[in-house]
């Protein structure tokens, strides 16, 4: 079911009309009928929010379909939010598509990003040592990446060299997969995805401007690395 049906089905369950929904949520009416057909993949800043909120639903319910307790909505008013684990970064290791999809999605409660307190925060396990000579602090196999979901900002935030990004590359049409995390240098013919690595295996990606590899694997940002985080052994 997509973001706009679950609105709709819980507008339909209040007894609202579009008008109702439009007075409750400051939304203006226009966007909403846009929204109900279908029109708009998601909406943009913070207007998600404010829709799950006239309706009396999570955003996270809103836009996803993943309903959250009580307790986790008086979490979020604390300044916590939920984050989605995606899975494992790992340079170099393409896995097919089906391995990355989750029958039940694994939710880490979080910190609410000061920087993008409406965008969603994805989690990704690092395995590997392709960015084990990061400056000032390196990433390391086990870490644990606490990312923005790039979709959510990318009207927000233009990319920089210096970023760490997480880094999606497909091929076979799209039938395998490789999420990696790299750091942007920018040029200005190219993009260049730089593994940090005493390892000299991990080799850059680079991107002409036509956002396309030479040899026809697609390459797109999925994530902002916001966060690093790891546990210490021992317990």
């Amino acid at each position: 079911m997509e973001w706009w049906q679950r609105l709709q089905q819980q507008i339909d369950e209040l007894g609202w009309s579009k008008m109702d929904l439009h007075e409750k949520s400051g939304v203006s009416y226009d966007s909403i009928n846009k929204y109900l057909r279908g029109d708009t993949a998601q909406p943009r800043g913070a207007i998600m929010a404010k829709l799950a909120e006239a309706i009396g639903k999570s955003e996270l319910w809103l836009r996803d379909g993943i309903e959250v307790e009580e307790s986790s909505v008086a979490l979020s008013k604390a300044g916590l939010t939920a984050g989605v684990v995606a899975g494992k970064v790992e340079a170099g290791t393409f896995r097919e598509v089906d391995e990355f999809d989750q029958s039940e999605r694994i939710e880490v409660a979080l910190p609410r990003d000061e920087l993008f307190p409406n965008a969603r925060q994805l989690i990704f396990d690092c395995s590997g040592d392709s960015m084990n000579d990061l400056k000032p602090r390196p990433i390391l196999d086990g870490d644990r990446l606490v990312c923005i979901d790039y979709n959510d900002v990318e009207h927000l935030v233009e990319l920089k060299s210096g970023m760490v990004v997480v880094v999606q590359r497909e091929r076979d049409g799209g039938h395998f997969r490789e999420w990696s995390v790299k750091q942007i240098e920018l040029y200005p013919d190219r993009t260049e995805f730089h593994p940090r690595s005493t390892n000299p295996k991990h080799k850059p990606i680079v991107i002409q401007r036509d956002h396309e590899a030479d040899d026809g694997v697609t390459v797109q940002v999925i994530g902002l690395v916001r966060r690093v985080m790891n546990e210490m052994p021992g317990f």
